[in-house]
């Protein structure tokens, strides 16, 4: 398994195997996704620390804010309210000072790139913090791997600013992963 440099400082060596033997032996299960994704497509993952803003050229945004087309956005909540959330795609911003690996950042102000779709009915959530938001629970990849309810995630969509691979199919988001930042 391939950890960081950040997640190798972060997690002791037997937290780091235990991650690693918990990856090779889980898969995702039908039964794990929401009602109806049996027949969801395989979409392409982007890269969870991709330093350019993914495009969805088939989107409108001189319209009103609408669902972004299927697929999976890396991006986070900006607002959550009645069952909708708005969201806007992130890139990785490597930083230069050598502080810090780095941070992700939203489009500048002004620059309108926003979605909004409401929440599936059984939507999945997997935590990078575990659903109590202490534990680091992250695949080699540093995606969420605890699998937490959606109120849950509802109570993190109101926090906000929270970076995620968020899966939207036929206008609704049926999962997000959290992607865990040191």
């Amino acid at each position: 398994m391939k950890l960081t440099t950040s997640l190798r400082v972060v997690l002791p060596a037997t937290v780091a195997a235990t991650v690693a033997a918990t990856v090779a032996a889980s898969s995702v299960s039908a039964a794990a996704l929401p009602a109806g994704a049996a027949a969801m497509p395989k979409f392409a993952k982007p890269k969870v620390f991709g330093t350019s803003f993914q495009s969805d050229p088939r989107h409108d945004f001189t319209k009103h804010i609408s669902p972004r087309h299927d697929g999976i956005l890396r991006g986070w909540v900006t607002y959550y309210r009645s069952g909708t959330a708005e969201y806007e795609p992130i890139k990785w911003v490597k930083d230069t000072t050598g502080h810090t690996e780095g941070h992700f950042e939203g489009p500048a102000e002004g620059d309108v790139m926003a979605y909004a779709s409401p929440l599936a009915k059984n939507v999945v959530f997997y935590s990078a913090t575990g659903c109590e938001g202490t534990v680091v629970t992250v695949k080699n990849d540093s995606l969420g791997s605890k699998r937490c309810s959606r109120s849950v995630l509802v109570s993190r969509m109101k926090d906000g600013h929270r970076p995620a691979l968020i899966t939207v199919y036929r206008g609704r988001i049926v999962k997000v992963q959290e992607i865990y930042t040191p």
